[in-house]
């Protein structure tokens, strides 16, 4: 093969019409700044699915970790999706090896960045209610959270939660129903007192 012939690539087919060629960007720099860009969100998501700010942090770095294995496959659709679904079931997985969730109580919830905040760096009635919503997220059994979180606060469909836990969508629809159901209830209580 010549020097010109390995440059542009393979030879185009009659089935290949056309070939796209990256330029510039490696493909760990793609990953990269995927990394950068979705980190935060994803750490957010982990959250609300575990209640836990550093499971959170680990089912992240499981997510970006698993992510990067399939980079390949990966950067030219949507990674986002799949990082997410790693998530869910990386808190699954978590769950099933251990087969007890240990919370705090919302008695025992100390609003840790409230104190240490400096004034006006955001509204106090925004971040009450955000841990008042978490509070009683905590509160929910897992499946119900996990449903919850996907599908009202991620505005998934329920075949695409169905699909990312692994469950039917009659079971989406049942634990999606409960959990709102006690999510308004204790919202309700903390309102009341």
């Amino acid at each position: 093969m010549n020097a010109i012939s390995e440059a542009t690539g393979p030879p185009v087919t009659a089935e290949a019409r056309f070939t796209v060629v990256r330029t510039g960007v490696s493909a760990e720099e793609q990953f990269r700044l995927f990394a950068v860009e979705s980190t935060a969100a994803l750490h957010r998501i982990a959250y609300l699915l575990c209640g836990d700010d550093h499971r959170a942090h680990d089912l992240t770095q499981i997510a970006l970790e698993r992510t990067y294995r399939r980079w390949s496959r990966l950067k030219d659709g949507n990674p986002f999706a799949y990082a997410r679904r790693v998530l869910a079931t990386a808190r699954i997985d978590g769950w099933r090896r251990t087969r007890r969730e240990v919370l705090q109580s919302p008695e025992d919830v100390v609003v840790a960045h409230e104190a240490s905040r400096s004034p006006g760096a955001d509204s106090g009635a925004q971040i009450a209610e955000r841990e008042r919503l978490v509070r009683a997220l905590r509160q929910l059994g897992p499946s119900q959270r996990r449903v919850v979180v996907l599908r009202h606060l991620l505005d998934r469909s329920e075949a695409d939660v169905a699909e990312e836990l692994g469950v039917s969508v009659g079971n989406v629809k049942s634990q999606g129903a409960r959990g709102l159901a006690r999510l308004r209830e204790l919202l309700s209580e903390g309102q009341d007192a």
